[in-house]
C-alpha cells in the first residue's frame, strides 16, 4: 500500500513539473515620456519582458538596465514590467540605455535605445579678483557642476564699445576649466562671462551663457606726455631736447623709454621725467616715441618732429673719372648757393676714409694706385655733410700680349681641340682680349691679366696661323701678340707587319720585316716585337717615314714565334698590327745530310740482298748467269742513288707583301736565289 502510494505521489511530481515551461518573446525598452527630453524634466526608462508559459505559475524576473555599458538600475519582480525613474534629467544622463531580464536560468537582452537629454545646465564663472591695475591679469574659474566631461569651455573678455576677446579650453577629464586675461592699456570697467559645449551624436550642443563677472581697472599711472624744445619744428644745427614725463601711483619697478625707429635714444628707470639732448641734423627729423612701463602695464605717446636744411650737401666733381697714369686730375667741391663752408677732400677705404686736404680744390698727378672712390666733407655750425663718393679710375698700358698653347708645344692632335692662353704681364683691368685665327676673329674676353680662347675645329691641313689682341681705358691704344703657327698631328692608322719569306723561313736564312702605316705625322716610332711565351723587343727606331725596314740576318729554330709591329707618334696613341707567325724549318742542305746518313744503309742493304740474291743464282745457272747478274745488280744501284739525289732537291720561293691582308705570302713556283728575293723587296711598292 505505501509503495503505491509513492508511486502515485512521484508520478504527479513528475506531471506538475513538466506543466512549468516558459519562453522568452521579446525583451523591450521604452523612454517616457519620449527618447528626447529637456534638462530637468521627468525621465522614466521602462524595461518589458514578452514571455509565453504553458500555465499560469509564477515567475521571478532579474531587471538590470546599463547605460553605455554601465550598471544603472537594478530590480527584482514577479511582473513582466521594470520602470527606472529619472526625476530631473540631465545631459549626463544622455545615452545608449539597454535592459537585460533573467528568470529561471534563462537571459534575454533588449536592443540598444538613445535617449538625448536636451539643453546644459548653466555655468558658473568666479573671478579672483574685482579690482586690477593695467599690466595685471584677470583669473577666471568657468564651471558646469552637473556635467559629464568631456567638456569644452568659452570665456569672453567684454569691454565697451568693442569687439569681445574670446578664448576656449577643452577640458576631457573635469567639468570645470580656469584661464588668465591680461589687462590692457585703455581697460577700464571690464566684463567677463562664459559657456559650455559638449558633443551628441556628432552634434555640438550649447549651454546658456553663464553670469556676468564685473572687473574694475585701476591706472598704476597715467598716459606720460612728451614734449620737444624749443620746438618740435627746427632747423638743423639747432640743439633740440626731449622731455617725457607721467604721473605713477607707486615708483618701484617704474621705466621710461624714448624710441625714434625703435632705437632707444635714452631710458631711465624709479623717475617720472626722461629728458635728452642732441644737435638737430635732416636725419633726426621723424616720430619719436615715449614709453612708460611698469610691469606688465605699458603706455605710449607719440610726437613728429621736423628737421630743415641749414645747406644742402655737398657735390664733388673731376675733370675726368678716366685716365692715363702719369696724367693731371682736378678734384672740386662745392654747395649750391652756399659758399661759406669749411671744406675737405678724401678718399674712400674699407679701413677708414684717407684725408687728402682741407680746401674745396684738389690737384694732383696720379698712378694706378691713386684709382678709388673720393668724396668730399663741408662743415657749418657743426652739421656736417658728404657727398656722393666719385669713382676715379687710373689705367697703366698693357704690355705686349704672349700667346700659347695650354700646358705644351705649339701643337695639336687632329681630333682634339687646342687651348690657348692670351698674357698680359702688365696693364690695368678690365683688359679685353681678341682671339684671331689667320684674320678671323674667332673670341673676345674681358678679364683681369688673361683669357682663354678652345678651338675645336682643327682640320688637317689648317695653315692658319693664332694670335691675340689685348686693350684697355688706357690712350696707348691695342697691343698685338706675335704669330702662333700650330703643327697639327696626325694620329697613326692601320699599321701592318709583313715579312720575306712568310710562313716558313729556313734555319740559318736571312728573314725581312717591313713595319708600314697608312697615315702619320712624321716622325713615327716603329717596334717590332716577337711574343711566345713573353713578349720581347726586336727592333726599334724613329724614321720620318711611313715604313720601316730590318732584316734579321741568321734565323733559327729560336726565333719560331708570333711577330707584330707597333708604331706610335706625337699623338701618344701605339698602333698594333695584324700578328704573323714564322716558323723556322731545317735548310736544304741539313735535308740532304739527313738523306745521306738514312738511305746510305739502305742502299746498301738493298746491295747486300741483291749480292746474295745473284749470289745464290750463280751456283744454280753457272758462270755465265753470276757474270749477268753482277752486271745487272751495279746498274741497279747505280741507278738508285741518281734517283735518291734528284729526291733531295728544293726551290726556293719568292715572296710578295700584301697591306690588305697585313701580311706577306710565299709562293711554291719562283726558285731565285737569295739574292734575287732581297731585290724583290726593294722593288716592293711599299719598300723604302
Amino acid at each position: 500500500m505505501y509503495l503505491a502510494l509513492l508511486v502515485i505521489f512521484l508520478q504527479c511530481s513528475e506531471l506538475y513539473t513538466q506543466e512549468e515551461v516558459f519562453t522568452f518573446n521579446a525583451v523591450e525598452i521604452k523612454v517616457q515620456p519620449s527618447v528626447k527630453v529637456k534638462n530637468g524634466a521627468p525621465v522614466s526608462i521602462v524595461c518589458h519582458a514578452d514571455i509565453s508559459k504553458n500555465t499560469d505559475f509564477q515567475l521571478k524576473h532579474n531587471f538590470t538596465i546599463f547605460k553605455d555599458g554601465k550598471l544603472v538600475f537594478m530590480t527584482v519582480s514577479d511582473k513582466g514590467d521594470a520602470q527606472y525613474e529619472i526625476p530631473m534629467a540631465r545631459s549626463s544622463d544622455t545615452g545608449d540605455y539597454e535592459c537585460t531580464v533573467e528568470a529561471g536560468r534563462k537571459t534575454k537582452s533588449s536592443n540598444s535605445l538613445h535617449v538625448w537629454v536636451t539643453g546644459m545646465t548653466k555655468p558658473i564663472l568666479t573671478a579672483e579678483k574685482k579690482e586690477v591695475l593695467e599690466g595685471d591679469v584677470v583669473k577666471l574659474r568657468c564651471e558646469l557642476p552637473e556635467e559629464v566631461p568631456p567638456l569644452y569651455f568659452f570665456f569672453r573678455k567684454i569691454k565697451m564699445n568693442s569687439t569681445p576677446k574670446e578664448k576656449h579650453v577643452f577640458e576631457p577629464y573635469r567639468n570645470f576649466s580656469v584661464v588668465e586675461f591680461s589687462v590692457e592699456e585703455g581697460d577700464n570697467i571690464l566684463q567677463f562671462d562664459c559657456f559650455g559645449r559638449r558633443t551628441v551624436k556628432l552634434e555640438f550642443e550649447n549651454s546658456e551663457h553663464s553670469n556676468k563677472t564685473l572687473v574694475t581697472v585701476r591706472e598704476p599711472f597715467i598716459k606720460p606726455t612728451l614734449s620737444a624744445k624749443p620746438s618740435n619744428n627746427i632747423t638743423e644745427g639747432d640743439r633740440i631736447q626731449f622731455e617725457c614725463s607721467t604721473v605713477v601711483a607707486r615708483m618701484r619697478d617704474i621705466e621710461i623709454i624714448l624710441q625714434k625707429n625703435k632705437t632707444i635714444l635714452n631710458s631711465v628707470r624709479d623717475e617720472k621725467i626722461l629728458k635728452y639732448s642732441a644737435i638737430a641734423t635732416l636725419e633726426d627729423s621723424g616720430e619719436y616715441l615715449c614709453k612708460v612701463e611698469q610691469g606688465r602695464a605699458s603706455k605710449t605717446t607719440k610726437l613728429n618732429v621736423d628737421v630743415s636744411e641749414l645747406f644742402p650737401k655737398p657735390i664733388l666733381a673731376a675733370s675726368m673719372n678716366k685716365l692715363d697714369e702719369n696724367t693731371e686730375l682736378t678734384l672740386s667741391c662745392s654747395i649750391s648757393g652756399f659758399r661759406k663752408a669749411n671744406f675737405s677732400i678724401l678718399r674712400k677705404n674699407s679701413n677708414g676714409d684717407i684725408w687728402l686736404k682741407n680746401s674745396r680744390n684738389l690737384t694732383m698727378r696720379v698712378n694706378v694706385n691713386d684709382t678709388g672712390s673720393y668724396i668730399c666733407k663741408a662743415e657749418v655750425k657743426g652739421i656736417v655733410k658728404e657727398s656722393k663718393p666719385v669713382r676715379i679710375n687710373v689705367y697703366a698700358p698693357v704690355s705686349k700680349p704672349t700667346l700659347s698653347v695650354i700646358g705644351g708645344l705649339p701643337e695639336v692632335v687632329l681630333g682634339k681641340p687646342l687651348r690657348l692662353i692670351c698674357h698680359s704681364v702688365t696693364g690695368t683691368p678690365p683688359i679685353t682680349f681678341t682671339f684671331y685665327k689667320g684674320n678671323e676673329i674667332k673670341k673676345i674676353v674681358i678679364n683681369d691679366t688673361y683669357a682663354t680662347f678652345l678651338d675645336e675645329n682643327i682640320r688637317r691641313n689648317d695653315k692658319r696661323g693664332y694670335k691675340c689682341d689685348a686693350r684697355n681705358n688706357h690712350s696707348s691704344g691695342v697691343k698685338t701678340s706675335n704669330i702662333l703657327n700650330i703643327t697639327v698631328i696626325v694620329p697613326i692608322r692601320n699599321a701592318s707587319l709583313g715579312s720575306i719569306p712568310y710562313g716558313e723561313v729556313e734555319d740559318g736564312s736571312e728573314t725581312a720585316f717591313l713595319c708600314s702605316v697608312k697615315e702619320g705625322s712624321w716622325p713615327i716610332l716603329f717596334r717590332i716585337f716577337r711574343k711566345t711565351d713573353h713578349e720581347v723587343l726586336l727592333f726599334e727606331k724613329s724614321e720620318n717615314a711611313d715604313r720601316v725596314m730590318w732584316r734579321k740576318e741568321a734565323m733559327n729554330r729560336q726565333d719560331t714565334g708570333t711577330y707584330y709591329c707597333i708604331a706610335s707618334n706625337r699623338a701618344n696613341v701605339d698602333v698594333k698590327s695584324h700578328p704573323i707567325t714564322i716558323s723556322v724549318i731545317l735548310a736544304s742542305w741539313q735535308k740532304g745530310v739527313i738523306a745521306a746518313f738514312v738511305l746510305i744503309p739502305i742502299a746498301g742493304a738493298v746491295a747486300l740482298t741483291l749480292w746474295w740474291f745473284l749470289w745464290k743464282k750463280k751456283k744454280a745457272k753457272g758462270p755465265s748467269v753470276e757474270m749477268s747478274g753482277s752486271a745487272l745488280a751495279t746498274n741497279l744501284t747505280s741507278e738508285k742513288l741518281t734517283r735518291q739525289h734528284n729526291d733531295g732537291d728544293y726551290y726556293s720561293g719568292s715572296g710578295y707583301i700584301e697591306d690588305s691582308e697585313n701580311h706577306m705570302k710565299s709562293t711554291d713556283e719562283s726558285k731565285d736565289s737569295v739574292e734575287n728575293r732581297h731585290s724583290r723587296i726593294q722593288g716592293h711598292p711599299d719598300a723604302t
